[in-house]
């Protein structure tokens, strides 16, 4: 007797369980995925390259040089997002530092190039299972290509 009343108080419970999650919308995770916005990090390594919160710094795959006003760096940042998101969040953050988007590659991976008066970054952004590692390249804007004389 024990065990038909245990059964039928474990089918109850089951029935409210699944009548309460029948009446529940599910969201597409895709969408409630790009709906979230990601927020820049406080501390950035360059104070004009936004980097996304929450990214971790890869600082023995980094390097920085800055002399005389050009500094030349390879910024790599790992975290949790959609590559999506992070083309999202670079579209938006890098004018409000005076970048200005060239263009965008997309291709399984995204390329990003900004440049301003006399520097360029590249951003290049690969999915890596549920994360994201950021690539940013920055450098001197190239001068132009030097005319050669014939004598």
């Amino acid at each position: 007797m024990k065990h038909r009343k245990f059964c039928f108080a474990v089918l109850i419970v089951s029935s409210f369980l699944a009548a309460g999650c029948a009446g529940v919308k599910a969201k597409d995770s895709q969408d409630l995925k790009k709906a979230v916005m990601l927020e820049p990090a406080i501390m950035q390594k360059f104070s004009d390259v936004p980097v996304p919160a929450n990214f971790k710094f890869m600082e023995k795959n980094s390097y920085t040089f800055e002399s005389a006003g050009m500094r030349v760096g390879v910024l790599k940042y790992h975290g949790k997002a959609e590559p999506d998101q992070v083309v999202s969040f670079y579209k938006e953050q890098m004018p409000l530092y005076t970048w200005t988007l060239l263009n965008v590659v997309e291709y399984g991976d995204r390329l990003m190039n900004f440049d301003r008066d006399n520097e360029t970054c590249i951003v290049s952004i690969m999915a890596n299972g549920n994360s994201v590692d950021i690539v940013a390249s920055i450098g001197p804007k190239p001068q132009g290509l030097v005319k050669r004389t014939s004598k």
